[in-house]
Parts: C-alpha cells; structure tokens; sequence
C-alpha cells in the first residue's frame, strides 16, 4: 500500500488529482465524484480545474479533507465521466497523523 497523504484530524488541507498525467489526450473532465471508505473523515469543496502538470484547463480534480482517527488508514475514491465519454477512478490512501513532527 502506497500513502499518498499523511494528515492529522484537525487539519484542513487540499489536494489535487492530476488527471492530466492519466493519458486524457486533448479529452477534459465533464463531473467529478469522491467517496470515502468510512464517515471518520470528511471530503468538501470539491471542484475541477486546471492540470498542475500541462497546465491543460478541466484536467485536474481537486478536493478538500479533515478528519479521521489517528494510527488508521482510509481510502478515498475518486471517479470522473470525461467529455469523451471515459470513466476513470483513482484511489488516493489517506494515513491519519496524532501529530506533526518535524
């Protein structure tokens, strides 16, 4: 299992999932849904925007989280319908954090 992000439970941070690097070709994204593995934790503010990689407009998926229990691993779903008609998932391993160290 890979973690892709390590965060604590009072934190709110974003995050981007470039699409662009997915192989979408001149393809954009039409809508965007995200799903959690568990109610620990809260997925908001969700929207599509500019990839951060090519820079290619309604490529990327960004979403906003807080929450979990620390020492647990979640996993969040993340499921586009693009213009072109493709329907693409990723999954994104969320490590939630007692605390930061440095």
């Amino acid at each position: 299992m890979t973690v892709n992000i390590f965060q604590t439970a009072s934190e709110l941070l974003d995050y981007t999932v470039d699409w662009a690097t997915r192989g979408l070709g001149t393809d954009t994204i039409s809508t965007s849904t995200f799903s959690g593995s568990s109610g620990d934790f809260t997925i908001s503010t969700t929207s599509i925007g500019a990839s951060p990689s090519s820079n290619a407009a309604n490529s990327a998926t960004v979403f906003w989280l807080t929450g979990g229990v620390p020492g647990k691993f979640y996993s969040i779903n993340n499921t586009i319908v693009t213009v072109g008609g493709r329907t693409m998932q990723e999954t994104i391993i969320f490590a939630c954090l007692s605390a930061r160290t440095l």
